[in-house]
């Protein structure tokens, strides 16, 4: 079992890097503070990480319920970074690289490298375990770091409305992991 063993391990990377624990709010000393254009880049790194992994599951799976999954991630998060840009350029801000988006990226090449390892049933349900995993973590990181340290109201309303498509994602992914987690007959 060391493939579910690095699996959780990735999982809880991200997680710890997102989020940084399970209590996350604004009064945390343990909760980096981030400014406006340190949120940004959060916000389009945490989306542009979940179209890198669906391109990987668009090339490597077969399973139709795990591409119908991976083209709504592609598709969706894909055009949250568009609105992103559209309203970092609008503001004329420029996002700021920090602690928070380095650790994503770097949880992200581990979870692509241990992705891009596996093939067949192991590689969907590595894919659907993961994008459990990281929706969990990134509604929590916007629940409880971005969205109370957006100073900008109009960022602030963004990361407000990208909420209810991002629990979507969640449930979406858990109903297809219920597939890989149920025992064939």
């Amino acid at each position: 079992m060391k493939t579910l063993k690095n699996l959780a391990l990735s999982g809880t990377m991200l997680l710890i890097a997102v989020s940084l624990s399970t209590n996350v709010n604004a009064q945390d000393p343990k909760t980096p503070k981030l400014t406006d254009p340190e949120i940004a880049s959060v916000a389009v790194v945490a989306n542009q990480i979940d179209v890198d992994y669906a391109q990987i599951a668009l090339k490597k799976s077969t399973n139709k319920e795990v591409k119908n999954f991976a083209n709504t991630m592609k598709r969706d998060h894909a055009a949250v970074i568009d609105m992103a840009v559209k309203l970092v350029t609008k503001l004329n801000v420029t996002p700021e690289t920090n602690d928070v988006s380095k650790s994503l990226l770097a949880g992200a090449a581990k979870e692509k490298a241990t992705l891009n390892m596996k093939k067949g049933h192991a590689f969907d349900k590595a894919y659907i375990d993961n994008e459990v995993s990281y929706h969990e973590a990134v509604i929590n990181a916007v629940e409880k770091m971005l969205i109370p340290q957006a100073q900008n109201a109009e960022l602030k309303a963004l990361l407000v409305k990208i909420m209810p498509t991002l629990q979507m994602h969640l449930d979406h992914a858990k109903m297809v992991q219920k597939g890989f987690n149920t025992p064939k007959k």
